[in-house]
């Protein structure tokens, strides 16, 4: 299970010692404060393998520039050494040191990068998006001017291997000294699926002409993509079982909004597998919401939409018609 924000703190605050711990919780609110002492209070026993992840994340947050070194560059040396002795913190920052130019990318702000990658070439742009995570990608691709995103996706939708050459161009694009390592197998992709992935996140009317943009291209592509990509309407293809697993993780308020544009067949399957007191609920809490705005629809169908990807890339639930695959 991931950590959240203040069990990552807690550990932090566990590692460096006392007295830096204490330098640092008294410039926090309290009632984060109370947060992250709770987790403290509860750990019974540090998993080193935790902390280190924890470290590791740090200092490449300071490396990126999203935490300032307000103290000078040897100050988060200096913590990990206090905590953990100097020569466990040096094999931390060995660690840090290693990271890959592209995998160092992650940690870059969404639109801090699409500002310095929209003077780059389309290509480059979509070699660049493969390589990311599709919700970052995500919102690279939704701050790229109007004109160049269509290029930019069909570039990705048509990757299906990017060099090792290619890879070096962009080593040389983001100005990095690191070695990525040299084969000669270069890195292998399903455009279509890169794609969609990203599509899946961004905004419904961004997807829609991104997908208008291929299409005009190249049909049979478009279509291929659509049939990779999951949108709200397709949770009428999951069955009641894997219905009844989406709605668990779910909040009632982006199910009440959610709803207010779904077909009736979909409004009916999630009905179905709710209580009748739940439903009713349900129906009188969207009655008395009233008009909502539709960008606020479309994000509470995108949370519910990320859960059903994730329970599906985990294997608990089934989407029928989704891709190539076949239901018996």
């Amino acid at each position: 299970m991931a950590m959240n924000g203040y069990e990552k703190a807690a550990l932090f605050l566990s590692a460096v010692g006392e007295e830096t711990a204490a330098l640092i919780l008294k410039d926090l609110d309290p009632d984060t404060i109370g947060r992250i002492t709770s987790y403290m209070a509860r750990m019974k026993k540090t998993d080193v393998s935790k902390v280190e992840s924890v470290l590791v994340e740090t200092l490449e947050k300071v490396d990126s520039g999203e935490i300032k070194q307000v103290r000078g560059g040897d100050y988060v040396k200096k913590i990990l050494t206090r905590g953990l002795g100097n020569e466990n913190a040096e094999k931390i920052l060995e660690m840090v040191s290693r990271e890959s130019p592209l995998e160092s990318l992650k940690w870059i702000n969404p639109k801090t990068l699409s500002s310095f990658l929209v003077t780059e070439h389309p290509q480059t742009i979509a070699l660049i998006l493969c390589l990311l995570e599709a919700e970052q990608a995500a919102a690279i691709i939704e701050a790229l001017p109007e004109q160049i995103r269509g290029d930019v996706a069909m570039r990705v939708a048509t990757t299906e291997r990017i060099p090792d050459s290619a890879l070096t161009e962009i080593e040389e694009v983001l100005k990095c000294q690191m070695d990525m390592g040299k084969g000669d197998q270069g890195k292998t992709f399903q455009g279509t699926k890169v794609i969609a992935e990203i599509l899946n996140f961004c905004e419904r009317t961004t997807e829609q002409k991104v997908l208008e943009n291929i299409e005009g291209q190249n049909s049979p592509l478009a279509d291929s993509i659509r049939e990779l990509m999951l949108v709200f309407d397709d949770l009428d293809k999951i069955d009641d079982r894997g219905i009844q697993l989406v709605m668990k993780e779910i909040s009632s308020e982006d199910l009440t909004l959610a709803l207010k544009t779904a077909s009736d067949s979909l409004k009916q399957k999630i009905f179905k597998n709710m209580s009748q007191r739940a439903v009713q609920i349900l129906k009188e809490e969207m009655e008395a919401r009233g008009p909502v705005k539709v960008s606020d629809v479309e994000k509470a169908q995108q949370n519910i939409v990320k859960i059903a990807r994730k329970l599906d890339e985990e294997g608990k639930i089934a989407i029928a018609g989704r891709g190539k695959e076949e239901f018996v």
